[in-house]
């Protein structure tokens, strides 16, 4: 409603009573002109694309003026991905002789070495760890399990925390089952898993935006980086659509030069 109140104060202030393509295109050219962001233009024209789509389901219009309008182009934004050597970093600021610490390690480790979402991490169940197989079952959006592959040192530090400071709580009633605990014997939260990332990237001098999806976006892209194929990386990240997996196959420069040095004969 916002939004289709904003196109009649621009059609009342030019007098147009009956907006056309042309007039349109003209006000989308305002938002432009006020420096809006191209997804807020994108979102204002969606708006007035579903009011128009009524009105012509209402019997007020017979033709949508709205048909040909393209909305902005929006580009997609690259997350931030840690290095290596960063990743390495916040492992190191987590002091395993602390409470909590073997806990900690062992939630970066499956973050990164699994790139799971951290609603993933929270829900993650005793039940559905199978080291033997070297497999976890996850259970990812829209209540979709997958096997995901876990390495040796995420295997360890999982059960050095399960047969350590695991076992000294008092858990409380039906959390039985999840691997990771606060203090009060409860699985965690998201919050808090936040709350732990923005420390420990700060306590490892990391200026970059974090969040614990950062590591997840870290596993994507070092794996694509070392030649995994894409559609081994989409089943194990939980994408529906290859389209979402692709936003990995971001190399910068230096990669990209390097490769080109490497395998192409005439390049030096």
């Amino acid at each position: 409603m916002h939004d289709v109140l904003k196109f009649d104060e621009f059609l009342e202030d030019k007098n147009i009573e009956d907006a056309q393509l042309d007039d349109l295109q003209k006000f989308l050219q305002s938002l432009y002109q006020q420096n809006m962001a191209s997804r807020s233009q994108a979102r204002i024209i969606s708006g007035l694309k579903s009011f128009y789509n009524f009105l012509l389901y209402d019997g007020t219009l017979t033709e949508d003026p709205t048909a040909l309008l393209d909305a902005p182009k929006i580009g997609r934004h690259l997350p931030d991905v840690l290095s290596l050597p960063e990743i390495e970093s916040i492992i190191n600021v987590i002091d395993l002789s602390q409470p909590e610490g073997h806990r900690n390690r062992a939630i970066i480790e499956v973050m990164y070495g699994c790139g799971l979402r951290v609603s993933e991490v929270v829900t993650l169940k005793l039940s559905n760890l199978f080291f033997k197989e070297g497999f976890i079952k996850v259970l990812g959006k829209g209540s979709k399990e997958r096997l995901v592959p876990i390495g040796e040192m995420a295997q360890k530090m999982v059960m050095l925390y399960v047969n350590g400071e695991r076992l000294h709580l008092k858990i409380k009633k039906g959390e039985e089952d999840y691997v990771f605990l606060n203090r009060r014997g409860s699985h965690l939260t998201r919050e808090m898993v936040f709350m732990l990332v923005k420390k420990w990237a700060k306590e490892a001098g990391i200026e970059k935006t974090i969040s614990p999806h950062t590591f997840r976006h870290s596993f994507a892209t070092h794996l694509i980086e070392g030649g995994a194929d894409l559609r081994a990386v989409q089943q194990m990240l939980g994408h529906e659509s290859i389209t979402t997996t692709e936003i990995y196959t971001h190399l910068d420069d230096d990669f990209i030069r390097s490769n080109i040095a490497l395998h192409h004969p005439r390049y030096s």
